[in-house]
């Protein structure tokens, strides 16, 4: 089973890869978008940090519907909305459990992916967040009797997703303006996508 505790250490792991991705992501962002993706991120992800303390020992819908307003209130363009739904609705989905098993796990990340959607109105082969995160929350859902395995799977799978769109056009977001000269270019919500399962991965492992 998952604990609160266990979601917390992975929202302190993905903020701290976050940050230290920072640069990278702002790099990948001025080439196709509005280069603040890794900024914002960021700015997001310190402020739940200090949240953190406060909701670790609770319940888990709680913890995440606190760090999704978070990010729609502290992370500008388009990422804050979408990171913000995607913990919101994984909040709602988890409710007052304070310890998750594999397949409720699956399902919220399936309830968080389908919030993206619905917000962001993108598909697969867009070239967005939702091409690391389909392939992810998939193998996620077909793992549940290994989690271990699992969430490994989910991790490298989100990185397949990222490299398999890079050489595409972008058909949504700002890199989508760029038209032909978006392809090649990594795209930057991919690649946060695939941070956030490796941070999954690895924040559970730990436990």
């Amino acid at each position: 089973m998952i604990s609160t505790g266990d979601f917390s250490r992975f929202l302190e792991t993905f903020a701290a890869r976050i940050h230290a991705a920072k640069e990278e992501l702002t790099q990948l962002d001025s080439a196709i978008g509005d280069a603040d993706h890794g900024i914002n991120m960021d700015r997001g992800m310190t402020a739940i940090v200090e949240l953190l303390p406060g909701l670790q020992d609770g319940d888990a819908g709680t913890l995440f519907k606190q760090t999704g307003m978070k990010l729609i209130s502290t992370v500008g363009g388009a990422s804050g909305p979408l990171y913000g739904t995607f913990f919101l609705r994984l909040g709602t989905a988890f409710g007052p459990a304070t310890e998750i098993g594999p397949t409720e796990l699956a399902a919220g990340f399936r309830a968080g992916l389908e919030g993206v959607i619905a917000r962001g109105k993108a598909g697969l082969d867009d070239k967005t967040m939702v091409d690391a995160m389909v392939p992810a929350v998939t193998a996620l859902e077909a793992g549940v009797e290994d989690l271990p395995a699992a969430l490994e799977a989910a991790a490298v799978a989100a990185a397949d997703g990222r490299d398999r769109v890079t050489p595409l056009v972008a058909r949504k977001g700002r890199a989508s303006y760029l038209g032909e000269r978006s392809a090649g270019h990594q795209d930057p919500g991919a690649t946060s996508t695939t941070i956030l399962f490796e941070s999954l991965r690895d924040a559970l492992r730990a436990g």
